[in-house]
């Protein structure tokens, strides 16, 4: 058998439908599962959800279309990324095999989401730099307010090295593939609540430990630097990269929201910067 024809026989591999292929396919359908809600509330700007919105500045609509067109070619090269890297990845040790116990699952879970968190801090701070910035990150940057649907908008190679991001955690481990679904779900709701422009008590994401939910990227958005986390605080809070005014911000923003929607209430954000 040549080189070639064992190269094509790692294809065949059941592992490799259910793994690269069908997780990225996970991965889209659980986006827009949350974030063409989440956007069709801030498109309305409902009177009950106005205390929890975060800027008093609102999303231009004309973000929808480009942004579903950018989710579908993102995740297109993410497809192509994911079938090249499959000799890589099949020897990671992921599986089909026994589902493990549930508290495996959570602490697994939960593993993922700080150790994703900190591994985006520093990729996401050095997509600042003036090279990267000019070249990369700052397509997403064109999104000052962010609608969920926003979530996704980015340049191909960012959203490549996003979800590499995600996935080390579970390679680390060699994760059941039932967990890493799990988590790729859970993952795409920070995508699109990070996005959303709101920043509801309700949300999972605001019972972490350290986690200031959409907050603390939504204000990313409006100033462009500093928070280069995603959704914990205290990397930027370690390395000195909090937002200047930003405590205070979100503690009159949590004051305010608090108390629910007001008779006369209009647009009671906070006030983003230009």
């Amino acid at each position: 058998m040549s080189v070639w024809e064992d190269f094509l026989q790692l294809y065949q591999d059941p592992l490799f439908v259910w793994f690269p292929v069908a997780t990225v396919g996970v991965s889209m359908a659980a986006f827009m599962l949350f974030a063409l809600p989440l956007t069709a509330i801030a498109a309305a700007d409902p009177a009950w959800a106005r205390p929890y919105r975060i800027q008093s500045r609102k999303a231009r609509p004309g973000v929808f279309w480009p942004s579903v067109w950018s989710w579908l070619e993102n995740n297109l090269w993410l497809m192509a990324a994911s079938a090249l890297a499959w000799p890589i990845l099949r020897l990671s040790g992921v599986h089909m095999g026994p589902l493990p116990p549930w508290y495996v699952v959570l602490g697994s879970l939960l593993l993922f989401v700080y150790l994703d968190d900190f591994l985006y801090y520093g990729f996401h701070r050095l997509m600042h730099r003036r090279w990267w910035f000019k070249r990369v990150h700052g397509k997403h940057h064109r999104i000052y307010t962010p609608w969920a649907i926003t979530g996704n908008y980015m340049h191909p190679f960012e959203y490549v090295m996003t979800g590499t991001i995600m996935l080390v955690g579970p390679l680390l481990l060699g994760s059941h593939l039932l967990t890493i679904w799990l988590w790729v779900v859970f993952r795409q709701w920070e995508a699109a609540e990070g996005h959303c422009g709101y920043a509801f008590p309700w949300s999972p994401t605001r019972f972490l430990p350290f986690s200031d939910s959409s907050l603390h990227h939504d204000f990313h958005h409006s100033r462009v630097r500093g928070n280069y986390a995603g959704f914990l605080a205290i990397w930027d809070r370690v390395f000195r990269t909090v937002i200047k005014g930003y405590p205070t911000a979100v503690h009159a923003f949590r004051e305010r929201a608090a108390h629910g929607p007001q008779p006369d209430s209009t647009n009671q954000g906070v006030a983003a910067k230009s």
